[in-house]
């Protein structure tokens, strides 16, 4: 199997796979344990655990859990479950417990691959009656056929309704999705990546995992990413780029660990990515490390990237997520027309790596297409060289350290308290996840609650990453003529108070 940069790859993720064990060579370095993951002992294990899922009788097209952080056994389920014929359905670790008892019950999933770490998670969660199985059960039955357009990957990502909605790619999106990385970066068989995002999350999933795949580089594996030791695991390992998400490029600005002079000489960049990086961090990370930062944009929808700037000594426009590689991007007004260079609009993208669908939610699948183009939701303009300077957001989603939030959920879990008359979170500016999330409330007049005490109850729903930092009292939230609440005011509104 070859990549070319103007052609994506063809057949499915299980071909890819069996081309680059046939090749040999290493897949993944695990730095915490010491382990080393062949192409080889890779394709075997995973087709292992794929014969045995279809010995329990799943068919093909079902929904496969897998509950794991990074890992040995994570990245053996996702090929297996993908190679197999089934929907990998990515269980979101940091989603809590509602979001993930939601994802097991609408995914109609019958069985998953449960880490041993995640087993008190996976029962608190597991209403629906999802079967775990381990990865070595008996393995003799025959692999299902697969096909480029069959489903392959299962990811929830939340919308502005509160409600996640499951994205479906297929082995085609998805093998689109690593090469629009590995075209961008010049990514072939001598890069080693640095995979310290969860692959749980597109770009952790697409980027690495699915880049180290079609280019036939290796990737060096983290179960979390650790400030401290990224340095000292990236020069063990010898990996020559790495992708990560604005947060983690302040935590490595901000912090103690240098690199050594061998590892700086190795990397040939960094990325970013899932939410706009300040320019002054930037700048500033280049300056310190001399490592440049390729700034660029994808989505859940779109198998990750869309748009990138090109490595040095192309032009890098900081501010910019970059151009377009491997898809169309354009800017378009309300109406659908492509709006003229340098003014504002909505992105859209088309191309081989857009999803097919939001699972069993044919409205918003229709809602998010218009013409063949996805609409993201994203404003932007876009100058003359096609660089896209990105000024807005169409749509309510917090975004904090690359995740996306909807206030929505944080809504429901604060009014699930009956003192609770009103309620609506937003999003407040943060120099450390570029987005913070709080909450303004408005209470029963007789009511004792504090703000502790409502913070826990987050927590408890949505665990802590989604939950507010702070709560506002307020004796009535802003509200426009119709009633509803100005979730967008209530930032300016509280900074004036």
């Amino acid at each position: 199997m070859k990549l070319t940069s103007d052609t994506p790859p063809e057949g499915t993720v299980r071909d890819w796979l069996a081309a680059r064990a046939q090749a040999g060579g290493t897949a993944i370095v695990f730095p915490e344990t010491g382990e080393n993951l062949s192409w080889t002992t890779l394709q075997d294990e995973a087709l292992s655990f794929a014969r045995h899922v279809t010995g329990q009788g799943a068919k093909p097209g079902d929904s496969l859990a897998i509950v794991s952080p990074n890992g040995r056994e994570a990245v053996i389920a996702f090929y297996g479950a993908v190679a197999g014929g089934f929907r990998a359905t990515m269980i979101n670790l940091a989603a809590g417990r509602d979001a993930i008892a939601y994802a097991l019950d609408h995914s109609q999933a019958r069985f998953a691959y449960v880490h041993p770490d995640c087993a008190t998670l996976f029962a608190e969660a597991n209403d629906s009656g999802v079967v775990p199985l381990p990865l070595d059960g008996p393995s003799d039955a025959a692999l299902h056929t697969v096909q480029p357009d069959d489903h392959a990957l299962l990811m929830y990502t939340s919308g502005t309704t509160g409600r996640p909605k499951g994205v479906v790619h297929s082995h085609a999106s998805l093998l689109a999705g690593g090469w629009t990385t590995a075209v961008a970066h010049g990514l072939g068989p001598t890069d080693r990546g640095f995979c310290i995002l969860p692959i749980y999350h597109i770009n952790g999933l697409c980027v690495t995992v699915m880049g180290a795949l079609v280019s036939g580089g290796s990737l060096a594996m983290t179960s979390r990413f650790s400030a401290s030791r990224f340095w000292q695991q990236a020069d063990e390992t010898e990996v020559t780029w790495f992708s990560a998400v604005p947060t983690i490029i302040s935590h490595l600005l901000h912090g103690a660990a240098e690199p050594a002079e061998a590892c700086k000489a190795r990397l040939r960049f960094g990325r970013s990515a899932s939410s706009a990086l300040a320019v002054e961090t930037q700048s500033a990370f280049e300056s310190r490390f001399d490592v440049p930062i390729i700034e660029t944009m994808g989505l859940t929808e779109t198998a990750a990237q869309i748009l990138s700037n090109p490595l040095p000594p192309g032009v890098r426009k900081i501010g910019s997520p970059g151009i377009a590689y491997g898809c169309e991007v354009q800017i378009q007004d309300g109406q659908g027309n492509r709006a003229p260079d340098g003014a504002e609009g909505e992105i859209v993208v088309r191309g081989p790596n857009v999803m097919l669908e939001y699972l069993r939610n044919p409205e918003a699948t229709q809602s998010s297409f218009r013409d063949g183009w996805l609409r993201t939701g994203d404003l932007a303009r876009m100058d003359e060289g096609g660089y896209v300077f990105v000024t807005g957001r169409l749509k309510e989603l917090i975004i904090k350290g690359g995740e996306n939030i909807a206030p929505r959920e944080v809504d429901e879990a604060l009014y699930s308290h009956p003192d609770v008359v009103e309620a609506a979170a937003f999003a407040r500016k943060c120099n450390r996840y570029g987005e913070t999330v709080e909450a303004a409330v408005r209470l029963k007049s007789s009511s004792s609650i504090s703000r502790d005490d409502l913070i826990a109850l987050c927590n408890e729903k949505l665990g802590a990453f989604k939950s507010p930092d702070t709560i506002h009292f307020m004796d009535e939230l802003p509200k426009g003529p119709s009633g509803k609440i100005q979730r967008l005011k209530l930032a300016d509104t509280l900074e004036r108070s």
